[in-house]
């Protein structure tokens, strides 16, 4: 880190934000702590699915984790606006970390009950509602202006390194000492945050506006901005169509290993590891090419993208072709979120961008849990493969309408690229 943090001016281009300490202390204690919640994400439907046999128990702990951020989000943002951010996340890490010890303790005991478990992921979902507008915030807050694209590329990579290390490194745990092991690492992951967020400080360069008011008064300036909006209108929606069409995949993986492929834990983490080996492989591609194409059109190619990677998945009869479309489907998924995401960021005033990203947050968590929910409906009714290959047909012909739309085109989100504010993060985790 000291390294890292001591780096000479002349850094730049995607690095760049590593000159500051704080960003970088701030990047590998997020690296740890999205590391351990995705070894979390992995082992949960895995428990539940080995319990209960049923895609329904697997979609109800994803809504029971994105659902109460659909009711949290706003005082998320309206805290993330008026509130110092770092202390606010100390508070909801730590509160995060207790419910995460809860788990532990609770499989430890061998209290092996489901709606136990749902019960703790709703109190993590309550927490996290708070916590996701704070977080997102910060990036802005650790490095100067010049700097802010470096920390967006940097802070989707460590998101997506994450993603591909958690679920493999859950999977050889599942496989060796059990889930009561990958449960602890993931409440350990906490503590060590909230370590790194006492050593973190705002940029001296980045002057923070507060908001004022009361709370509805608040809400109301930033919902009028939205509704007024159309590209932040279209930006938003599109997100939620992703949310519902293409998110299920990360939640059914176990089902997919399990029924179609026919392997074992360190199977799934491999199939689990490959969806975020391909978000890898995206954002490293991103920091070196730079596109040519607008956000529009960007936005249009990774749906289309997104859905036929879906329909792959859903044919595939081995393992191994099952983790080359995987990685497929990670890395057309971020493409699709990263540009709408960052559409919606470039949109945002600066004195509105906690409020903004809360209600993104907001509505992309009800359509995760809802998309899940949905799916798991359908996976054990069809089965998986053919309620993956629905949800891919579905987002290739929205997107389609979309580019079809008169008023309403893809071409409507080029308007955030004429806007003057910087993006804050391309990376958020739907897990």
């Amino acid at each position: 880190m000291t390294a890292a943090a001591e780096a000479p001016r002349s850094w730049g281009g995607s690095l760049g934000a590593f000159r500051h300490r704080s960003y970088t202390i701030f990047w590998f204690g997020a690296l740890i702590s999205s590391t351990g919640t995705w070894l979390g994400n992995l082992t949960v439907p895995y428990v539940l699915y080995q319990q209960t046999q049923s895609a329904v128990w697997v979609g109800l702990a994803a809504a029971a984790q994105f659902g109460p951020a659909f009711i949290l989000a706003p005082l998320g943002g309206s805290l993330a606006d008026t509130r110092d951010r770092r202390k606010l996340l100390l508070w909801t890490q730590a509160g995060l970390g207790v419910i995460a010890l809860l788990m532990w303790a609770q499989w430890a005991s061998g209290l092996h009950e489901p709606l136990l478990l749902i019960l703790l992921l709703t109190c993590f979902g309550v927490l996290n509602g708070m916590n996701n507008p704070a977080w997102q915030s910060l990036v802005n807050d650790l490095v100067p202006r010049e700097d802010v694209t470096s920390a967006v590329t940097l802070n989707s990579l460590q998101f997506n390194l994450a993603r591909a290390i958690g679920p493999a490194l859950g999977g050889v745990l599942l496989a060796t000492l059990g889930a009561t092991w990958a449960f602890f690492f993931n409440a350990l992951s906490f503590a060590i945050v909230v370590v790194s967020l006492l050593f973190v400080r705002r940029h001296p360069s980045r002057a923070i506006t507060r908001a004022g008011g009361r709370f509805a008064a608040q809400w109301k300036d930033a919902l009028a901005y939205i509704g007024g909006t159309r590209a932040m209108i279209l930006a938003i929606v599109l997100c939620c169509v992703v949310g519902v069409l293409g998110n299920p995949i990360f939640s059914l993986t176990v089902v997919f290993a399990e029924t179609v492929f026919d392997t074992g834990p360190v199977g799934l983490g491999l199939l689990t590891a490959a969806l975020g080996a391909g978000a890898v492989g995206y954002a490293l591609a991103g920091a070196i090419v730079r596109s040519r194409r607008s956000l529009g059109r960007r936005a249009a190619a990774a749906m289309i993208a997104l859905g036929l990677a879906l329909c792959l998945i859903g044919v595939v009869p081995t393992l191994v072709l099952g983790i080359v479309a995987a990685m497929a489907v990670g890395a057309a998924f971020l493409a699709a979120f990263a540009t709408l995401n960052t559409t919606i960021q470039l949109l945002a005033p600066d004195q509105l961008r906690g409020r903004v990203l809360a209600a993104r947050h907001m509505v992309f968590s009800a359509s995760i849990a809802v998309g899940v929910l949905l799916c798991g409906i359908l996976t054990d009714v069809w089965g998986v493969q053919w309620a993956t290959i629905a949800f891919g047909a579905a987002l290739v012909v929205v997107a389609l309408l979309v580019a079809l739309l008169p008023g309403w085109r893809f071409s409507l989100l080029d308007q955030a690229s004429a806007s003057p504010d910087a993006p804050i993060s391309e990376s958020d985790s739907p897990l």
